[in-house]
């Protein structure tokens, strides 16, 4: 069985308890059984409220973030690490065992070419600095490639495996998402094999973000692709409903992805435990 998650922009914009908690008992119907928490200002989460709620309503919780476009992981390292350091300790305080996301880089920013050396030795420094500070509060970290629209840094499965293995810390894996993985890899089938090793977290997400099902990702062979694997890590629902400021931008949301919001969750999470029960994969 793999844990069924859901993103919280798919009901609200911020981490929000008072919005959240009164949709738990349907999102628990459906299946869902862990919460991502968009940690985009970690001082603005309550972790001793956000605890006793995942405590009380018995679910898991994965916080994920893209570092701010004023941090650069390869000039200015320590102001990088210094971000994230309060990241961690909101993860380590909620009971979390990992940060997902773009942790090596910035959502939306780009420099039109591929990466330089110098980009891809400062960011695998990077990385081993962020992994040895995240394995001293207890935390895997995450790295999510992401299209080469929202970054030239990390597109494929590949490119995330080769940079894990060259930092060569054992508390980091790949976090693929399928909606950037339709854009970026040759099939799902490859671009699962290549993460593979160190595969820790999924994102499933339509190809244009919105419901499940309504757009054109081929779901029965992305589902296939993770069954194939024998993957049995969470499966997370990400989908653009509802998105904060700090980040629209870079993910280039500015339209409603679905045209009832609520499809998204009545519509799309029914959708995605039949996709995966026919590929033998249980979700929740």
């Amino acid at each position: 069985m793999n844990v069924f998650g859901l993103h919280t922009f798919a009901i609200a914009p911020v981490w929000d308890l008072d919005l959240i908690e009164p949709q738990m008992e349907r999102l628990k119907e459906l299946g869902i059984g862990l919460l991502e928490i968009p940690l985009l200002r970690p001082e603005e989460i309550d972790t001793k409220q956000t605890r006793a709620f995942a405590e009380r309503q018995g679910i898991e919780l994965i916080p994920s973030l893209g570092l701010p476009r004023a941090l650069d992981v390869v000039e200015r390292p320590d102001e990088a690490l210094a971000f994230l350091e309060p990241a961690f300790g909101v993860c380590e305080a909620v009971g979390s065992t990992a940060l997902g996301g773009v942790t090596y880089g910035t959502i939306g920013k780009t420099s039109g070419r591929a990466p330089t050396t110098a980009e891809i030795d400062g960011m695998c420094r990077f990385l081993g600095r962020a992994a040895k500070a995240a394995k001293a509060h207890g935390l895997k970290l995450g790295i999510e490639p992401c299209n080469r629209y929202e970054t030239h840094l990390i597109n494929r499965g590949i490119d995330a495996a080769k940079i894990i293995e060259r930092v060569g810390a054992g508390n980091v894996f790949i976090h693929l998402d399928t909606y950037h993985m339709h854009i970026e890899e040759e099939s799902f089938a490859a671009g699962f094999a290549a993460a593979a090793p160190f595969l820790g977290y999924v994102h499933v997400s339509e190809a244009n973000r919105g419901v499940p099902g309504r757009g054109m990702l081929n779901w029965r062979a992305c589902m296939k692709a993770i069954a194939d694997i024998g993957y049995r890590g969470a499966i997370t629902l990400e989908s653009m409903n509802h998105v904060d400021v700090d980040i629209a931008g870079g993910l280039a949301v500015w339209r409603p992805v679905a045209e009832d919001p609520r499809d998204v969750i009545e519509v799309g999470l029914p959708f995605l435990r039949d996709a995966a029960r026919h590929a033998g994969l249980t979700l929740g």
